[in-house]
């Protein structure tokens, strides 16, 4: 909790007046920034444009919004059928980002952007209805503290600030490293509530090459300056495994380091991540190959294959694998048969990898004999 407040003191200055310690060097799209105003872009800060993942006619979340750029930059991507929405603890953040989000929307044409405040490891919770709790209900004694954590409860529960599969692409700028370590699997757990299914996860931090020591831990101005908060590069893709995300991947990763401290470098990275494998797996026939280039690979459920072979998988992976990232990486063999999802069974084999017999696929019973069919290019031919 001390270095929550040393966050949000040191950013509250940061909405005041720039400072450039908390800010890596970014390219955003100068077509975006034209219609967001200069005191937005000078208070903003961040080390990567997780906007460049976000498509039209997305729900966004932005997690640690500041003073909303990245939210205006959405809020032009996804238009008028999209929806932005920007999440933050720092009332002097917020404000900017509120004052100005209707002279954004005038130049754009429409209003689909609007800022919440709360703590993005908790986005049930919307602090300003708790802080009208609050104001009727002051905290004086060790019961009313009581009290009011069941208010809060009921906040999360009845009016919950965020709810549950409702978020297209969740987006953050610098942020999740500003976490207390172990408040970092439930800010993780709680981006993967929020997203749909099939949803993912755009999020650029500051990763570090090698675990950050105690005593750097300890330094607020170091913490609050996203260092000492920053995970591991392999630490901050486990995070999102571990989060039950598949199809993770580094999006984007600088060569050099933003900065050196005691040897330890910190770095931008961007991680996109997806929300889909959970549900049940079905039987209906269908194999996918692997076509390389590697040897063989292993997917984030654990099936291992080998470049070339045809392997059974369920209903549930063979469309994951048609999609983003994995949908150049194989070769899909629907059934000769189709096997509705009504009156397939329980697919058997889950928990391992099992080569499958192309007559599973064709048919037991396939014995079609065709005459080899003219060659498409006219310059060769099988």
């Amino acid at each position: 909790m001390k270095t929550e407040f040393a966050v949000k003191n040191r950013y509250a200055d940061a909405a005041e007046a720039q400072e450039q310690a908390l800010c890596c060097p970014v390219d955003y799209n100068p077509e975006f920034l034209k219609i967001i105003p200069a005191e937005v872009i000078a208070k903003d800060y961040g080390c990567g444009d997780p906007s460049q993942w976000v498509e039209s006619g997305d729900a966004v979340l932005d997690l640690g919004s500041g003073t909303g750029k990245i939210c205006f930059i959405a809020s032009q991507i996804v238009g008028p059928e999209g929806k932005v929405i920007g999440v933050d603890m720092t009332d002097a953040m917020l404000e900017v980002a509120e004052r100005n989000a209707p002279m954004v929307a005038e130049k754009i044409g429409f209003s689909n952007c609007e800022f919440r405040k709360g703590r993005i490891q908790d986005l049930a919770l919307d602090l300003n209805l708790l802080e009208d709790e609050l104001k009727s209900s002051p905290v004086s004694d060790a019961n009313a503290w009581l009290e009011m954590e069941a208010v809060a409860e009921k906040l999360r529960r009845d009016q919950t600030m965020i709810p549950d599969n409702s978020i297209d692409v969740v987006v953050s700028n610098c942020v999740l490293n500003l976490v207390e370590p172990q408040l970092k699997p439930q800010l993780f757990a709680e981006i993967f509530r929020v997203l749909k299914k099939g949803g993912r996860a755009v999020i650029s931090d500051i990763v570090a090459d090698e675990p950050v020591p105690e005593h750097l831990q300890k330094d607020d101005h170091l913490w609050s300056g996203c260092i000492s908060g920053a995970l591991t590069e392999d630490g901050f893709a486990r995070a999102f495994e571990d989060a039950g995300f598949y199809g993770i991947e580094f999006v984007k990763f600088e060569s050099k380091p933003w900065k050196t401290v005691e040897g330890i470098e910190f770095r931008s990275v961007t991680v996109r991540a997806w929300k889909g494998k959970q549900g049940s797996c079905l039987e209906r026939n269908q194999a996918v190959i692997y076509r390389g280039p590697f040897k063989s690979v292993v997917d984030d459920d654990g099936h291992a294959m080998e470049r070339g072979k045809r392997y059974a998988v369920c209903d549930k992976t063979y469309q994951i694998f048609q999609n983003e990232p994995y949908g150049n990486s194989f070769q899909f063999l629907d059934p000769l048969e189709n096997i509705p999802l009504e009156q397939a069974e329980t697919f058997a084999d889950c928990d391992g990898t099992r080569i499958r017999h192309p007559k599973e696929t064709k048919g037991e019973r396939y014995d079609v004999t065709k005459e080899a069919e003219d060659c498409c290019d006219v310059d060769s031919c099988c």
